[in-house]
This record gives C-alpha cells, structure tokens and sequence, in this order.
C-alpha cells in the first residue's frame, strides 16, 4: 500500500461555480430550511441536495490517510482579492474571500461563487444545511436568556433584543478514524469500607483489592467534529465567551451535503485558517480521550478508579473533510472599563441546542449573595444552639455558612457557563470491537484513607489542553 495520501476531489463538476436548477437553469437558489431542498427562486422548483462521493463509508476499512480536497494546506502567499469572471455575460468580477465566498454580477445578476477550491482553503468540501428558521432560533435565545434576566445588566436588558441575530456558517474539520487502543495501568475495587472513632473524630477507611488491568480493542470514531478557526479555538482569551460555541455540538454531520455556496444565501460565514498538521495534535489526543472512555464500559468493577500507565492509540486509518456548519448567533458587546468582553448565546440551527453567556450585574449577585450568607449564619447559630442543648456530637450546623458563597457560584455559573464545553468523549460516534481483557488481582490494601485510587486518570480529558499550545506565541 502507498504512503502517499488519498485526495478525494470534492469539486469536480463544478464549472460554473454554483448549481442551477435542474427545470428552468436559473441560477437564483436559496435553501429551504423547512424541508432541507435547494429552491428555485424564479420558478419555485425543489430539489435535492448532492451528497459528496468517493469517501469510505466503513470506518473500520480506512487504511492510510485520506483527505478532501478542501482540507489542503492555506496558502502563504495567497490572495484574499481574486478575480471571477461571470459564466453568463463574461464580465469580471472582484470579491475579497476574508468577507464572502459569493457574490453577484453587477451587470447581469448572476450568482457567481468559487465552488471549486481555490488555493487559500476558503472553500469547504461539504455543508450542513440550516434546518431551525430564524423565528425558531429567536425562541431559543429568548428562552434561554429570559430565565437569566433577574441578574442579568440592567444596559444588556434594555437593548437585548433578538431581531438582529445572524445566521452563520463556521468552519470545522469532521475526522473519520480507524485505529486499535492498548491501556495497561492498575484499578482498584472497594471491598470493605468502615469506621473509626479516634477521640472525638471519627474516620472512615477502606480496604481495596488491586489489579492489574488491561484493556485492547479496535476502535472507530466516526464524525469527529473540531473547529478550524484559531478564533474559536482559543477558549482562554477572557475578553470573548468562545466556549459556548464549543458547547453547542455535536451536529448530525451523517446528513451534510457536498458544499454548493447558494446554501450561504442569506447567511454569513467565516473562512477556516488553520491546516491539518495544525490541528493534528487536537485530534489525536481527542481520539485517546475517546479511546480511555470507551475502555470504560468494560471498567465497572473497579469502582475506585484505574490508573493508566500506558495509553496507546495506532491509528491505521483517517479520512478529513473541511465542513460549514450552521449556527444562529446572538452576540453582545459588553464595555468593563477600559476591556470590551463579547457575549455569545448561540443555537445549533440542526438541533436547537443552546448555549451562552449573559453579562451580571455584579453588585446586584454580590448583595443578594450577602443576604443568603446572613440567612446562613442565622440558620448556623440556630442549629449549633440547638446542638449545644443536647448530647449530640454534630457539628454539621456551621456548614450553613457556605451558603452565600455557594449561591455566588451556582448563579455566576448559570449566567457565564465558563465550563460548557461539547462532552466530545462521550458525544462522538464510536464502535469497540475484539475487546481482549486482562484482571489479575496483585494484593489487598487496606486503611486506605481515599475513597477513589490514588492518580486515577481513566476519566481524564486532555484533548482540550491540545488546543492551547496553538496560543503559545
């Protein structure tokens, strides 16, 4: 077998640059989000979108490296300023790529596009079409922001309005992998668990049998979904909310169609600006974490953990494609001081999932959370009175002083969702087969002091530490 990569060219055909109807040639078409069809606009025909050909439909047969033409490498020294000639009228016409990847002739109105994929990777192979109308989406955002109003800021309330939301295309790159995972490490299961009283304290111990474990399985990860835009990569930068992008996946990508640029009528996109050796090291740690939650449906015994010493993932097989994936978009520039800070609410226009941030007011949270704190301190000296009036030994009471601070970071999580993320370990499609098991109990330890094993990492996620080394420099 060769080493060389497969290329599957996704932008055969497209000489004129866009599709036309099939019943009247009109090259007027927009996407009817109701039933998924292109539209003709001039004499209202319906038709079905082209699904992409010449990819592996069977994970498990992948062998080698295979990717769409719309993944190559951007070109260094591309121009974002090209030139399109109009295939109806021969007039020429200029469209910067940083903005649009469509645009019309002046002169006679043809829709001119630039299907086939031009050398800076602007174009993507394939595109999920929007499905949720923009009233659909507004419900959403409506929703989701109205249970959040009572400490939302008083200037973000008198201008939120769902009027001006966007439909948007993103760039991600979709991962098909075949490959075969071995984790060998130790794992622990709780045989007795018991108490002590030491003085006035009491203490409680376990006894744990130690194994050793071992797990092997061929493993393939369908649709593996990662963005390709440095932008929405960088989940650290303080002064955007990118992760509530992240959150809203995963999309049914098994119902994208090959990449035709009249889906973009009347929706805005963003161009991909990263490579695939960039995004390589995303990917493969994304697929271990995959790989260690699979291992994990065979790990229920070992209910205080397993510590993996060696985690390794052959990969004998990948497929990449460069996809456009839909999302309605509110956003809300919120000015702290001298910093701006971007709020996103964001909806997947496939399945209605939303996510977002909401600007607080914060002396309005930080009074409200000192009112639950004196209401804590009260309930605290009312049980420890209680307490003290009797022969009880709790001293349970005084967590009634966690109260403010609990309420604090309960509703600041609410509002800010810092933590959402797209669970990809657990969301993604996956299949393990030929699982080979190895348990060989090694001693029992006993008065263990931990209720979980010592460095247990078999629930770890590391493939989001991947994405910061893109931000080093």
């Amino acid at each position: 077998m060769s080493d060389e990569p497969k290329i599957v060219k996704t932008d055969e055909g497209a000489k004129n640059g866009q599709t036309k109807c099939p019943k009247c040639g009109a090259t007027d078409i927009s996407l009817n989000a109701k039933t998924g069809k292109l539209r003709c606009n001039f004499c209202r025909h319906e038709f079905e979108p082209e699904k992409v050909e010449g990819f592996e439909t069977d994970t498990s047969k992948l062998e080698g490296e295979v990717f769409a033409s719309g993944t190559q490498d951007i070109a260094k020294d591309a121009e974002d300023i090209i030139t399109l000639k109009c295939s109806s009228c021969g007039a020429e016409v200029v469209i910067d790529t940083n903005h649009s990847t469509q645009a019309r002739c002046h002169w006679c109105r043809n829709t001119l596009s630039i299907n086939e994929q031009i050398p800076n990777g602007a174009v993507p192979d394939v595109v999920l079409p929007f499905k949720l109308t923009k009233k659909e989406a507004q419900e959403q955002i409506e929703n989701f922001v109205g249970k959040r109003k009572f400490f939302a800021h008083p200037m973000f309330r008198r201008e939120f309005t769902t009027e001006n939301i966007m439909g948007a295309y993103f760039p991600y790159m979709v991962v098909d992998i075949n490959s075969h995972a071995k984790l060998t490490g130790q794992g622990e299961h709780e045989v007795r668990r018991y108490t002590e009283k030491h003085g006035d304290n009491e203490e409680t111990y376990y006894d744990a049998d130690l194994y050793d474990v071992e797990r092997e399985f061929d493993l393939t990860i369908d649709g593996l979904t990662v963005e390709s835009s440095l932008d929405k990569l960088n989940n650290n930068d303080k002064s955007k909310t990118n992760n509530v992008i992240n959150a809203i996946m995963p999309f049914d990508i098994e119902n994208c169609v090959k990449w035709d640029s009249n889906y973009l009528s009347g929706y805005s996109s963003e161009k991909r600006d990263t490579n695939i050796d960039q995004l390589r090291p995303i990917v493969k740690e994304q697929a271990k974490d995959i790989a260690r939650f699979a291992a994990n449906e065979s790990l229920e015994f070992y209910d205080r953990g397993v510590k993996w010493d060696n985690e390794d993932l052959e990969i004998k097989g990948q497929q990449w494609k460069s996809a456009y994936l839909p999302v309605w978009l509110y956003s809300y520039l919120q000015k702290k001081g001298d910093k701006n800070v971007l709020h996103y609410v964001a909806v997947n226009a496939r399945t209605k999932e939303t996510m977002g941030s909401v600007p607080i007011h914060m002396p309005k949270l930080i009074g409200v959370s000192v009112f639950v704190e004196i209401l804590g301190l009260i309930a605290a000296i009312f049980v420890t009175s209680l307490k003290s009036s009797s022969d009880s030994d709790n001293n349970w009471g005084w967590i009634f002083l966690l109260a403010g601070l609990v309420y604090y970071f309960i509703i600041y999580g609410k509002y800010r969702n810092a933590g959402a993320r797209h669970t990809y370990e657990k969301e993604t499609k996956k299949n393990a087969t030929n699982l080979r098991k190895i348990d060989n109990l090694v001693k029992r330890k006993k008065r263990l002091r931990n209720s979980r094993m010592d460095g247990a990492n078999n629930t770890a996620i590391k493939g989001s530490n991947a994405k910061k080394g893109l931000f080093d420099n």
